[in-house]
């Protein structure tokens, strides 16, 4: 995976980072949502995406969820990957970020988020490292430090997770570790 050249400016903002914080649909999915005839949701999630997140905490950081529904798949796929905060139902986004950043006692120059419409907008615009999918909204563009070259559900979060990685000089260890 190639990775898109980076300024200074948002190298020094990386490097702050310390907790990743998701929102599920058009970011952990390909934003598509599936009911099958007994009324259950099924969502399709990216396993590379999931193994990123498995190597971000193994790393030493933190990882979050803040959906605006709610959804057992989520919350399944949540404790399949050890995820350490989930919220769901959590609308207005922005009020329920304040808690997350609370409950990690953190400020925002140390959280990524990674949304991809408008209710993710209040919470892209006070984080550190804002980040957005080619699929998203066009609106949330400006407003983000990173659109990332992979659509959401298809490798967007991986290729976030490996770019704060290596901007804190973290990846190498991953690689040695599986070599």
């Amino acid at each position: 995976m190639m990775a898109k050249k980076i300024s200074q400016a948002l190298k020094v903002k990386i490097k702050k980072i310390k907790l990743i914080i998701l929102d599920v649909d058009g970011i952990l999915t390909p934003g598509k949502i599936v009911i099958d005839s007994k009324g259950e949701e099924i969502k399709y999630f990216n396993v590379q995406d999931g193994f990123g997140l498995v190597l971000f905490r193994k790393a030493g950081f933190k990882t979050a969820i803040l959906s605006a529904r709610s959804s057992k798949a989520v919350s399944a796929r949540a404790r399949d990957l050890k995820i350490d905060k989930v919220c769901q139902d959590a609308y207005p986004k922005g009020d329920v970020y304040r808690k997350i950043l609370k409950h990690f006692n953190l400020k925002n120059e140390n959280v990524c988020f990674m949304g991809d419409d408008l209710p993710d907008l209040a919470v892209l615009k006070q984080v550190g490292f804002a980040v957005t999918v080619p699929n998203g909204s066009e609106c949330l563009t400006k407003h983000v430090d990173y659109l990332t070259k992979n659509k959401g559900g298809h490798g967007a979060v991986r290729e976030v997770v490996e770019l704060i990685l290596k901007t804190q000089n973290k990846w190498k260890a991953i690689l040695e570790e599986y070599s």
